[in-house]
């Protein structure tokens, strides 16, 4: 992901918060792996996750922000060191009353981790929102290393004489939460799908040929006729009744005379009928 960044020069839909409180949940997991003595994967991993996140994080203070280069990579450094020097106070304070049997502290430490990361695992939801689904700034590659990443750890807690509960939970919340942002690009994927054939009919991305044509862009409000009106890709024209078209000049004049001649046919026939009862007269005297 930090690449990805660098070569876009962009973290649009990348959300700063989520990558700060991944690096945070980083020092309490960190501490609850070390302390519990877990296997060597698993402590290294918050360390490589919370470094790897604040580097991300100090991107975005680059390239979203538009802060200064000297001072993002400051801020970036400032936290690194913060975070490490705060997890290493934490595993020493922590390890002695874990030792003598006390295992709250270490609770408390697992349920904080799980907590700060599932808040960021929120944060791209609130992006989703405004995007009617579509994910933008987040890498699928990322999300499926990270998905990997918590799938693999569940397995070697499984794998261990006794399972543990806390750190397992954690794992299935962050595997539950990647699969709807997964299951989120999907379905906008479904419903735009005639869009993006249009555009790729036009030689054009689907961001390019909504620009030039705003009305197939997907409302947020829009009724499900409207949303499948868009997925089709055209506006249909509303019928209009025989009744309510327009005569033109031409079918107007060419009627007048008949109707003329139907009125005159009319006159004629009341004449007759009143001259009729005359000539009955006339011929009886």
């Amino acid at each position: 992901r930090i690449w990805h960044n660098w070569r876009r020069k962009n973290t649009d839909g990348l959300p700063g918060t989520m990558l700060m409180l991944w690096a945070s949940c980083a020092v309490p997991f960190g501490v609850y792996a070390v302390v519990q003595a877990s296997f060597l994967a698993l402590q290294l991993q918050p360390q490589c996750f919370g470094g790897l996140t604040l580097i991300a994080w100090g991107q975005t203070l680059y390239y979203g922000n538009k802060w200064r280069a000297w001072t993002a990579a400051a801020a970036t450094v400032g936290m690194v060191v913060a975070f490490a020097a705060s997890e290493a106070i934490l595993i020493l304070t922590l390890r002695i009353p874990y030792y003598k049997g006390v295992e709250w502290p270490m609770m408390m430490m697992a349920i904080l981790a799980s907590v700060m990361q599932c808040l960021g695992l929120v944060m791209p939801y609130f992006e989703l929102a405004k995007r009617q689904g579509r994910v933008i700034g987040i890498d699928f590659w990322f999300l499926l290393i990270d998905y990997s990443g918590a799938f693999f750890s569940l397995m070697a807690l499984v794998a261990q004489h006794t399972f543990d509960v806390l750190g397992g939970s954690m794992y299935i919340v962050a595997m539950t939460l990647e699969t709807g942002i997964f299951m989120s690009q999907a379905i906008w994927l479904w419903r735009v799908r005639h869009i993006r054939d249009e555009a790729k009919k036009l030689g054009m991305t689907y961001d390019e040929y909504v620009d030039a044509h705003p009305t197939k862009k997907l409302s947020r409000k829009a009724s499900l006729e409207t949303v499948a009106d868009v997925e089709a890709a055209h506006a249909e024209e509303p019928a209009v009744p025989e009744k309510c078209l327009s005569r033109t000049p031409d079918t107007a004049s060419a009627q007048e005379p008949t109707g003329t001649n139907t009125n005159t046919s009319t006159a004629q026939l009341n004449e007759q009928a009143l001259e009729a009862p005359e000539k009955a007269v006339t011929s009886s005297r």
